[in-house]
């Protein structure tokens, strides 16, 4: 593809026109991060501290931030530039130009098993293997690979994505344009149990699992239908893999959660809120809009919109830093107490 092609195709992306320089229109034939980048590669940077990088890469074109200096020493180099608001989206919106997903054609594999009471959408595609049970409403375009299960009664909304291994169990909403990564549950029977004299009595989990539209669903996620009331995931929100979702949790819109997050039952968070790798939240907690925890948090109490918080139990940033840094003078404070006791002690 031609740099201008490139560059066209990338201000049809945008609200806005990308301003560029190139010395001519040289062919740009993949992407690449910039440290692997080689010629024909376009890659990217975000901002000055990777200025050294500008002065190294092998990469034929880059999107650079609006800085004058970073775009000054790749014209030196004879690197050409596109310059962006959000050089990473730009990037991704290149990305996007040179791949795109595997996605069988629509046919039904003569193997899927599909309940006669079913309904299945037009142009769908179902691997191999798949079971899709009974009173099921598939919608058009949407695309099931192999080894799929479909439990009854569940609803999978137009041009969805079931990897390979899933599995939809019963009163599971899914909306448009979601996507459910290989070995996810969704819909799967809630941690409810009764204690009494004799032992555990289950309670039965007839719930509900929603998934509205946009939602992505990380590899081995689960997401678990509560006894009564609903579970539901807001538009657009993405879970990474590994991710755990209790019964009767409420999550809003745009929301993000890396690896390993685990969520108690009954759980609200907000729109645009953030967590990290293997944050765990107690029951019933309440996460405010747009707030952000840390990596390996522990929440137990109400996090307002818009705190960033850290540790176990989870605490604000700053106060954060301050008790590692005081964390590690223990050993030496430890020390000097030993000594003034024993000062004490001696009448010293």
């Amino acid at each position: 593809m031609k740099f201008s092609e490139l560059l066209a195709k990338l201000n049809a992306a945008n609200s806005y026109p990308l301003p560029s320089h190139a010395k001519e229109d040289i062919d740009i034939t993949g992407v690449a991060a910039i440290a692997e980048a080689t010629p024909g590669s376009l890659s990217y940077i975000e901002g000055a501290k990777f200025a050294a990088q500008v002065q190294v890469t092998q990469a034929s074109a880059l999107v650079l931030p609006r800085d004058t200096a970073l775009q000054t020493q790749a014209t030196a180099r004879g690197i050409a530039w596109i310059e962006a608001n959000d050089p990473r989206l730009v990037f991704a919106q290149a990305i996007a130009l040179f791949y795109q997903p595997f996605k069988p054609s629509p046919a039904i594999h003569p193997t899927a098993v599909i309940d006669p009471s079913a309904t299945i959408g037009q142009d769908v595609a179902i691997g191999a293997h798949v079971v899709i049970q009974s009173g099921v409403t598939i919608g058009d375009r949407v695309c099931i690979h192999p080894n799929v299960v479909v439990y009854p009664g569940a609803r999978v909304g137009d041009r969805t994505v079931l990897h390979a291994n899933c599995v939809i169990q019963e009163r599971t909403h899914i909306g448009a344009d979601c996507i459910i990564h290989c070995g996810a549950v969704v819909g799967s029977e809630g941690f409810g149990f009764v204690p009494t004299p004799e032992g555990w009595y289950k309670m039965e989990q007839s719930g509900y699992v929603v998934l509205e539209d946009g939602v992505e669903i990380g590899c081995n996620s689960t997401i678990d239908r509560p006894a009564v009331g609903e579970t539901r995931i807001a538009r657009n929100t993405k879970l990474d893999n590994l991710v755990h979702i209790g019964h009767g949790c409420q999550i809003g819109q745009n929301c993000a959660m890396a690896a390993q997050v685990g969520l108690a039952g009954g759980v609200k968070i907000g729109n645009r809120v953030m967590l990290g790798g293997q944050v765990g939240a107690a029951n019933q907690t309440v996460i405010g809009d747009g707030a952000q925890i840390g990596a390996q948090a522990g929440v137990h109490s109400h996090i307002k919109a818009g705190d960033v918080v850290i540790g176990t139990p989870a605490m604000p940033y700053k106060t954060f830093l301050k008790v590692s840094a005081i964390i590690q003078r223990l050993p030496e404070m430890h020390k000097a107490l030993k000594e003034l006791q024993q000062r004490l002690g001696s009448g010293d």
